[in-house]
């Protein structure tokens, strides 16, 4: 709902150059993958979202369709996120891409200036042209090149995700009113887009937020059942076939899934013990992750709670691509707080600068290589798997014990939704 506020003041003219340096530090990537990368390979995953959206609209199967050789890729998503797609089924192709592109750095502006408030508002009148200048430097990471490089979605689960967390007990402010909505509710939204977001509602469940909890299942199951109704052929596969099937993700055991079970597939051990091997190391991973996450949200990190959360969605998916590293930007956030402390500062430039590297693809050229020790080339692609790894331990020395406990704020907030 909105309600009427106090107008906020000045985005003004250092706003403007903070955005115009965004668009500046991103105009190269957006060039190499938007004018320069060859036509078979262009925005191929939001091929796939707009293809969803026209097989809803001309009546042909969502999921048996596949996009043109040489990609041959079907469709994964919930049937939500087909119906999602029609405005981009509705626009031509070319256009499709460069306006998605926009989206995808609208949002990258909106999760730096969740992801890093307390630091921005240290620039005090200048903390328009910070939030452009952070948001530039994240804009190099690998996560976001590949999310531009193909189109993809993360950004969209991961600002609905933060937007929720962050800003769900107080609304966000537009213009002169503030917009509402029941705390939970956005996380229950992005679940119903894709699956991985659901690593929340087991959040909410292990910090009795139940509140919450309840709000973000009425969303996922409202706009889920609404979807059926809409398209119920579509629905009834999904849930009874594709969602079941994890080789229409693609090849798991490349280098591209930095999952704990793309890890594992890449030993080539057999069945039952990469199986249960990746079972242990995926339960050792969210138990760490979610006592990261339960933590961080009773001392009020709001922030760190959402990255606790998106490293365990990371780490124990059968599948997490390289663009899902996005949640990087927001474990980025939390690690440098305020910008005070010396350690989360550091450690936040020295994870940004890791980020820079796609490891994976460097490890995949250096396997090809002769006289480079495997071991040695292994380490390197599964380099996004290890940062996933370690953002974890190092949240909790540094964003864990420089927060004040503030858990009776958390619980009153949380009551009051």
């Amino acid at each position: 709902m909105l309600s009427e506020g106090t107008p906020r003041t000045g985005a003004g003219l250092w706003r403007a150059i903070g955005v115009l340096v965004l668009l500046l530090a991103a105009a190269p990537i957006v060039h190499r993958y938007l004018v320069a990368y060859p036509d078979d390979q262009w925005q191929v995953d939001l091929q796939v979202y707009r293809e969803a959206g026209r097989s809803l609209l001309l009546g042909r199967p969502v999921y048996l369709f596949e996009t043109e050789v040489p990609q041959l890729l079907p469709f994964t998503y919930p049937t939500f996120s087909a119906v999602l797609s029609i405005p981009l089924a509705l626009l031509p192709w070319g256009a499709a891409g460069w306006v998605w592109t926009g989206v995808q750095l609208g949002l990258l502006y909106a999760i730096v200036g969740l992801a890093f408030a307390p630091l921005l508002a240290r620039a005090g009148r200048f903390a328009g042209l910070a939030h452009g200048v952070v948001a530039a430097l994240c804009v190099w990471i690998s996560p976001v090149g590949e999310n531009i490089r193909f189109g993809q979605v993360n950004a969209v689960l991961v600002t609905l995700c933060l937007l929720d967390l962050v800003k769900g007990s107080d609304g966000l402010r537009v213009g002169r009113f503030t917009l509402r909505w029941p705390r939970g509710a956005l996380v229950g939204v992005a679940v119903a887009i894709k699956l991985t977001p659901g690593v929340f509602l087991v959040h909410f469940a292990l910090t009795r937020q139940w509140r919450e909890l309840r709000n973000a299942v009425l969303a996922a199951a409202g706009v889920t059942v609404a979807t059926f109704l809409v398209a119920p052929e579509g629905s009834l596969e999904f849930w009874t076939s594709a969602l079941l099937n994890s080789d229409r993700l693609g090849p798991n055991a490349g280098s591209s899934n930095q999952s704990l079970r793309g890890f594992v597939l890449r030993l080539y051990l057999s069945d039952g013990a990469t199986t249960a091997l990746w079972g242990v190391l995926a339960l050792l991973a969210a138990v760490a992750g979610f006592a990261l996450a339960r933590a961080l949200h009773r001392r009020g990190s709001l922030v760190g709670e959402v990255a606790a959360c998106g490293m365990v969605a990371v780490l124990v998916s059968p599948v997490s691509w390289l663009h899902h590293l996005l949640w990087g930007v927001v474990v980025l956030g939390a690690v440098a707080g305020d910008g005070r402390v010396r350690a989360r500062a550091v450690t936040a430039v020295v994870g940004l600068l890791l980020l820079w590297v796609a490891w994976p693809w460097w490890g995949a050229n250096l396997l090809a290589e002769r006289g480079v020790p495997t071991v040695l080339a292994r380490a390197v692609q599964n380099g996004d798997l290890w940062w996933a790894c370690l953002s974890l331990p190092a949240m909790w020395l540094l964003v864990g014990r420089h927060t004040p406990s503030q858990s009776q704020v958390v619980t009153n907030q949380s009551r009051s939704v």
